[in-house]
């Protein structure tokens, strides 16, 4: 499988967020304030833009959003890529922390990283979330 990851513009990040998390919502709403100061990520296979994520820190603290995969090409380990890659990044980048909000349905998904539950769920755009946490050891 001819897989790569790079640094990707934020912009290309938004069909996919788009198709994969808010199909029915106007495609503005999959925008981010403030994705122009993220590191994006994309996964490719065989040179398509299949898997994307969005990461934001302040300080030694990193939070991850928009973590999306297109739907065909769900359940072919590209989300485990990704997010390995993350992971990694975060660790050489001196990151003390990692976190996200989850959806509720992905929590299986978060925990074979380490992750945990750091808080109560909670509803958005009629979706059950909760933050979920990865202390990192630099």
């Amino acid at each position: 499988m001819e897989i790569q990851i790079e640094q990707i513009r934020f912009d290309l990040t938004w069909p996919i967020r788009h198709e994969a998390m808010y199909p029915d919502l106007p495609f503005d709403a999959i925008k981010l304030a403030k994705d122009p100061n993220g590191i994006h990520f994309g996964l490719y296979a065989k040179h398509h833009l299949v898997a994307v994520v969005s990461l934001f820190n302040v300080g030694h603290v990193y939070q991850f959003r928009k973590f999306a995969t297109i739907t065909a090409e769900q359940s072919k380990g590209y989300g485990t890529i990704l997010l390995t890659h993350v992971i990694n990044y975060v660790n050489e980048m001196g990151g003390q922390k990692l976190w996200c909000n989850a959806r509720v349905s992905a929590t299986g998904f978060y925990n074979k990283f380490g992750m945990i539950q750091t808080d109560q769920p909670y509803m958005s755009n009629g979706i059950e979330f909760v933050t979920m946490g990865l202390q990192l050891n630099n």
